[in-house]
């Protein structure tokens, strides 16, 4: 199935969608840490290895199609089509992130601050995909795009809906860094059945790449979630009534 509007500059609208989505995340970080009173120098560290590392993973993935193919060829095409992996975005992501707190010797957890820039990022990032790439695995199903499900509004759909659930819960939580385990799982969970309406390469076992990380990283995930718990609630002092004369 065809892409569903741009075939020409793919690359170009595609990388102002993902610049829009970072752009967008940005404002949002940016905002979350201003309401927290979270301001710190340090931080601007961890925020660049998040960058840098989300860069990276976003461009590693592609290896996988190398080492699917087996061909040392594909190396330069690997790297390049690597760049629209959302899941090695994410891990690389992470794995920055950790970096960044180390070198900047920043000690507090950090989900809450991104749970909600994330969700924002990938809402507006994924227009890119939805207008450059292949629109999903062939449906009767009456909101099918030429035939086709349109899977990245699948996804763009739950990145907005993520994002209301977030800030409706952001200051609800226990441990608010518990935002970013509860996002990640519900993502993890939701790209297990996304990936069946795509048109991506199956892997092993019928199981496409992405579907194989997810299945990876979901026992540490839902580990991760038996820990949430919500915030106990303050209690409210008794109203007074007055004395009837």
């Amino acid at each position: 199935m065809a892409p569903v509007l741009v075939q020409e500059h793919a690359a170009l609208v595609h990388g102002l969608c993902v610049a829009a989505g970072i752009a967008a995340g940005a404002a949002v970080l940016a905002l979350e840490v201003r309401r927290r009173g979270a301001a710190d120098e340090r931080l601007l560290v961890v925020v660049a290895g998040v960058v840098v590392g989300g860069a990276l993973g976003m461009r590693a993935a592609g290896l996988v199609r190398l080492v699917q193919a087996g061909d040392a060829s594909l190396l330069v095409q690997a790297w390049e089509t690597g760049a629209k992996s959302v899941l090695g975005g994410l891990c690389g992501a992470y794995v920055g992130a950790l970096v960044g707190k180390r070198l900047a010797g920043y000690p507090h957890r950090t989900g809450a601050l991104f749970a909600p820039a994330v969700a924002l990022g990938l809402a507006v990032g994924r227009v890119g995909c939805f207008l450059t790439e292949p629109v999903g695995q062939p449906t009767d199903l009456p909101w099918a795009l030429r035939g086709a499900h349109p899977s990245f509004l699948y996804e763009i759909a739950f990145h907005a809906t993520a994002l209301v659930v977030l800030l409706a819960l952001r200051d609800r939580l226990a441990d608010p860094a518990d935002l970013l385990v509860g996002y990640l799982t519900a993502y993890a969970l939701f790209r297990l059945w996304v990936e069946t309406t795509r048109t991506n390469d199956v892997l092993v076992v019928g199981l496409t790449g992405s579907q194989w990380v997810v299945l990876l990283a979901l026992p540490l995930l839902l580990a991760r979630c038996t820990r949430i718990r919500l915030a106990p609630r303050e209690p409210q002092e008794p109203r007074h009534q007055e004395a009837v004369a």
